[in-house]
């Protein structure tokens, strides 16, 4: 009896592993879609809405952006709303604030949205420049700085 013990037992941990699928985490994808009309606007939200996995589709034609919130894979939103004939790709976008230098040339960008410029790697100053160490001597977020203030 031992081997056949041995062996069902693992014929249903094979079962049992090869049943159980990966699940998806809970993700927002948020992507850049021009759309002129209502009508683009329908299509592109009534393509998103139809993916499994997908829970939430929010749509806003004044900044060109499709937010799908799910259990979905980014490439295989932005796949669906391209099959629309829309040309889309991921949001290249981050918040103003939370960029330290907003004006370089790879991140300031015309075309973007109010508040948000390009997510552009960039150069971070040394903690042990001149300027910078003048900058935080003097700053309110220092707190052994300078008290006359």
């Amino acid at each position: 009896m031992g081997i056949f013990d041995s062996v069902s037992d693992l014929i249903s941990d094979y079962v049992a592993t090869s049943r159980q699928r990966k699940k998806k985490p809970l993700q927002t994808v948020e992507i850049k879609v021009k759309m002129d009309c209502d009508g683009c606007e329908r299509r592109v939200k009534n393509a998103v809405t139809k993916m499994k996995g997908a829970k939430t589709v929010e749509v806003n034609r004044k900044q060109s952006k499709v937010t799908v919130t799910g259990f979905v894979e980014a490439n295989r939103v932005l796949k669906k709303v391209r099959r629309t004939g829309k040309r889309a790709e991921l949001w290249p976008y981050v918040p103003y604030n939370v960029v330290a230098y907003p004006y370089v040339t790879q991140a300031y960008d015309k075309r973007a949205p109010a508040g948000f410029v390009k997510n552009a790697v960039q150069a971070i100053p040394s903690p042990n420049a001149v300027d910078e160490k003048l900058t935080t001597m003097f700053s309110d977020d220092n707190p052994n700085g300078c008290s006359v203030m």
